[in-house]
């Protein structure tokens, strides 16, 4: 017990050394960002967006240690557990191919604030030990994620480009700010949440509870500081989605891409469940082992900048990231063999799995920004995200079923099988784009996933 205690604890320190060290390295190497000349309004103009972004970001990432965890505090089975995540999943794929819609009919910033209103409520609700109401609670969860990662960044674009007509160059200047530090927030409330839940033994729910304060002020700051804006062409969701589909159809590069996508993503899904339950059970501090996993993205990241400045081709990186993945879940499969588990090994495939996220994101985002038609990309998008929260979901329920240790490694091997199945997708899409130099990365800036 003492011995994975200090693996995890000296990982830290050591992965914390790597990813500043490899990060210097790919801004060195990297494409020079467009230079701002420190125009003060948009200096000013950023920092407003940034100040209630990343609250909201914080108190989302503190939520994310302790969730599995809490439900298991308060006596729930795995099989349970297992319902409640699956209502978030569901929760956010109807709600989130509506957020779009919504967002351009009622106005950004007022769902900037709703997430914030809903967000909380949600947290509130962690504190009852009511089954009902915290199914309605992770409901309420699901809902606000899509909220966080549509409405926020949309409302800020609007204001960039019509209200202030900075020139779309700096969009990514921007995204890539955000990006980095929404790394670092991660790491910090990792740690932060398994102070206030460990250290100082408040227990699981305090990291939800901390979270509050932080998306009330946060929508406090949108409610006073933002104005409104709505688009100027508002489009059905049936329309956007049918038009979605039928570029779908039209594409075999896209559909590729979207069943990389879908399977991919939803083994991420399946892990964002079953990390704690393999881990959990050596009494392992799960705020670090967070921490940690946001390091290997991160690090991950920087190692796919690395070598886009080798012009290393996109679609390459994106199978190297799906290999590499597909050997951590393979990997666990022997390591979470019942009477026969090794936490140790189960912790390393983990990272590594992480690391592989971290090279596939900005992969992804690159491919996509050169495949997708921005005019078509929302309904594009949501059709993207059915399948894979219906293979996550899918997937869960494979545990419901089987609510033994032997249940877990079965999970496992059903993310091989959907990896490997990504994996022929990504290699089809190679050989597609083989001579598509436009998917080489290099002499523009660096898109963020």
């Amino acid at each position: 017990m003492a011995y994975l205690h200090f693996v995890v604890y000296s990982s830290f320190g050591c992965l914390v050394t790597l990813c500043v060290a490899l990060t210097v390295v790919a801004k060195r190497l990297g494409v020079q960002q467009q230079n701002t000349g420190n125009n003060p309004t948009f200096v000013q103009f950023q920092r407003k967006y940034f100040m209630a972004y990343f609250l909201a970001l914080a108190a989302d990432w503190l939520q994310g240690p302790y969730l599995y965890k809490l439900y298991s505090h308060y006596g729930f089975l795995e099989s349970q557990i297992t319902v409640l995540y699956v209502c978030g999943f569901a929760a956010s794929v109807i709600f989130g191919g509506m957020t779009s819609t919504l967002a351009d009919r009622f106005g950004r910033k007022k769902l900037c604030i709703t997430f914030c209103i809903v967000y909380s409520v949600s947290c509130f609700m962690k504190l009852s030990r009511s089954y009902g109401l915290l199914i309605i609670g992770r409901i309420l969860g699901g809902i606000s994620t899509s909220l966080l990662f549509t409405a926020f960044e949309a409302w800020y674009a609007h204001e960039h480009l019509e209200t202030h007509d900075f020139p779309k160059e700096w969009l990514s200047v921007t995204f890539s700010k955000a990006t980095l530090w929404n790394g670092v927030l991660a790491v910090a409330a990792g740690i932060i949440a398994n102070v206030f839940a460990g250290f100082f033994g408040f227990g699981p729910v305090a990291p939800f509870l901390l979270s509050i304060p932080l998306l009330m002020v946060a929508g406090a700051l949108v409610a006073m500081g933002w104005q409104e804006n709505y688009s100027d062409q508002r489009v059905s969701c049936s329309k956007t989605c049918g038009e979605g589909m039928r570029h779908i159809l039209s594409s075999r590069r896209m559909l590729l891409i979207g069943a990389m996508q879908s399977l991919y993503e939803s083994v991420m899904y399946i892990f964002i469940f079953i990390w704690t339950p393999v881990l959990d059970p050596f009494r392992l501090p799960l705020g670090v082992i967070f921490s940690n996993f946001m390091l290997c993205i991160m690090i991950g990241s920087a190692v796919y900048q690395i070598l886009t400045a080798f012009r290393q081709s996109a679609a390459v990186l994106v199978n190297v990231a799906i290999v590499i993945a597909l050997v951590s879940t393979l990997i666990c499969v022997g390591s979470t063999k019942p009477l026969h588990e090794h936490p140790t090994v189960s912790y390393v495939a983990f990272l590594s799995l992480e690391l592989a996220c971290g090279i596939y994101f900005p992969a992804m985002g690159f491919l996509r920004g050169k495949i997708l038609p921005e005019s078509h990309r929302a309904g594009i998008m949501n059709w993207f995200r059915v399948p894979l929260n219906l293979i996550a979901c899918i997937g869960l329920m494979v545990l419901h079923d089987d609510p033994t240790k032997a249940g877990t490694r079965h999970i496992f091997i059903i993310c091989s099988v959907l990896l490997a199945l990504a994996l022929c997708c990504g290699l089809k899409f190679r050989v597609l784009t083989r001579d598509s130099p436009e998917l080489i990365e290099h002499d523009t800036e660096i898109e963020t996933a």
